[in-house]
């Protein structure tokens, strides 16, 4: 195999070539899985045959030493459960019951780091037809992920984010072919790393994401600290609600080596798993999220009896969860140095009704501390622009920060980005906490007031563009000009006209 650095452009590539195997027989939503997921085992064998090979190259044939050394590895392969083990009987019937019995045996192995990561998938299921397609099908799918630019030794992948870079490839794919919000799981990766430097997570923090999806968030946060440090001295939290989705975010850890978290499976409105030992919420440091925009059945009926008042400055409208989620974060933060940042649709910013009475609460509890538009058609799954909201505990006066950076983007065929001078200049404007012309104003509590706590940014950032003064006379001078040039050019067509016997 070629020992030349591969890209994620390339790995991205490759996970989506490997799609084409499913086309046509297993709808996105669901072979979107079943990839990740061979991405994943692939991923840990070649690492794990990338550190047995160092070692035989360092040791020579010292089969009982090498077993010993690879006792060390952050995570266990049982012999047979690798991937290539796999790829060798691929010709033989009985593929789908091998895979699953690997990746059940690699569950097994790594005890609390993996535990029910692969319940929810099944590579054995007439999902994917009867056992002679499905045979041929993950033969396909083995041969798809042996190819070279599948080979993802440490040496060639280096520091990517595989599992989380192809994720986000993948989605962003998927959106607009499959047929429902693929996207209300997916913060594109620059609006992620915008969050995680606007709450400055610090050394010995516990963070929290209570709609974690793939758990990019929650690790661009942690990468904060370890680039100020150089230690991963932090925990990370989060609850996601789609089980494949959590079993995704599971991978994602334990490819990063990030031993310090808890994640959990469930609803975080109508059940949040994140508890103290009392039973009460546990509270964090930072807490960051992407709800899915104005979902609606978000768990009204929970919510009025919800024992742990999350919701006592109001209950939001059944149809629009948004401020169900900015309610249970608000309420996980802890006391006096809470920070948090959100993802919402610009409705939360303006809407009446049980809407406008939270934001008001939320407002005259001096917990808004900036509202920044963003540009539209950054998120995958709707065109519609966004904001973030950044709420801190123990702030210094009563004001709000308005960021306008709707106009500050990279446009795309689908899809807009935001690029590195947009986000360094959005956070910026953020830590210096200065108007800026036309990009940004601060608002003190009673302006906010004022303007009915409506926080319409255009409200409060003036971005109106004065027209050129136009020039009245001027304009007459060359009304008057093109007049005489249309006069001579009449006189000679008909002098042409008449040339040609068609005049008096």
């Amino acid at each position: 195999m070629s020992a030349a650095r591969v890209s994620q452009d390339q790995i991205n590539k490759a996970a989506w070539g490997a799609c084409d195997t499913f086309r046509g027989v297993v709808d996105p939503s669901i072979y979107k899985d079943y990839v990740l997921t061979m991405l994943f085992l692939k991923y840990i064998s070649d690492v794990w045959q990338d550190h047995y090979d160092g070692f035989v190259a360092q040791f020579g044939d010292e089969p009982e030493l090498i077993t010993e050394m690879m006792k060390n590895e952050a995570f266990v392969l049982p012999q047979g459960a690798g991937f290539y083990s796999l790829y060798e009987k691929r010709h033989t019937p009985g593929n789908g019951e091998r895979i699953d019995v690997a990746l059940a045996a690699i569950e097994e192995a790594n005890g609390t780091k993996l535990r029910d990561v692969f319940q929810d998938i099944s590579f054995n299921s007439t999902k994917l037809g009867d056992e002679e397609q499905k045979n041929d099908i993950l033969r396909h799918v083995l041969e798809d992920f042996a190819k070279d630019d599948m080979n993802l030794r440490p040496s060639r992948v280096d520091k990517l984010d595989v599992i989380g870079g192809a994720y986000e490839y993948l989605i962003s794919r998927f959106a607009a072919t499959a047929g429902k919000k693929a996207g209300e799981f997916y913060t594109p990766a620059e609006v992620s790393q915008l969050m995680a430097v606007l709450v400055d997570p610090q050394e010995g923090d516990a963070i929290c994401d209570p709609t974690c999806g793939s758990g990019s968030l929650l690790m661009k946060c942690g990468r904060q600290i370890t680039q100020k440090t150089g230690k991963k001295a932090y925990a990370l939290y989060g609850q996601e609600a789609i089980g494949s989705t959590w079993a995704l975010a599971k991978m994602n850890m334990f490819l990063h080596g990030e031993t310090n978290h808890q994640l959990e499976w469930g609803d975080t409105i109508r059940n949040p798993k994140l508890r103290n030992k009392d039973d009460t919420l546990r509270t964090f440091d930072v807490v960051v999220a992407n709800p899915p925009f104005s979902l609606d059945k978000w768990g009204i009926e929970q919510a009025e009896r919800d024992p742990f008042k999350r919701f006592s400055r109001g209950l939001p409208p059944k149809t629009k969860g948004d401020y169900a989620f900015i309610s249970h974060m608000v309420e996980t933060l802890k006391e006096g140095t809470g920070r948090m940042a959100v993802v919402v649709p610009h409705g939360v910013l303006f809407r009446g009704s049980s809407e406008g009475k939270i934001r008001t609460k939320l407002i005259e509890e001096n917990l808004l501390d900036a509202v920044i538009g963003l540009p539209e058609k950054l998120f995958f799954g709707t065109g519609i622009p966004a904001a973030i909201l950044v709420f801190k505990q123990g702030k210094a006066d009563n004001s709000v920060l308005f960021i306008d950076a709707s106009r500050e983007y990279d446009a795309g065929t689908n899809q807009n980005q935001l690029n590195d001078s947009h986000i360094e200049k959005i956070v910026a404007t953020y830590k210096a906490r200065q108007a800026a012309d036309k990009y940004a104003s601060i608002a003190m509590q009673d302006e906010v007031k004022e303007n009915d706590f409506n926080l319409n940014i255009p409200r409060y950032v003036d971005t109106f563009e004065e027209e050129e003064e136009i020039d009245l006379m001027a304009v007459r001078a060359e009304r008057e000009e093109l007049k005489a040039e249309m006069s001579e050019l009449e006189a000679k067509m008909d002098a042409y006209l008449k040339e040609l016997g068609y005049g008096s």
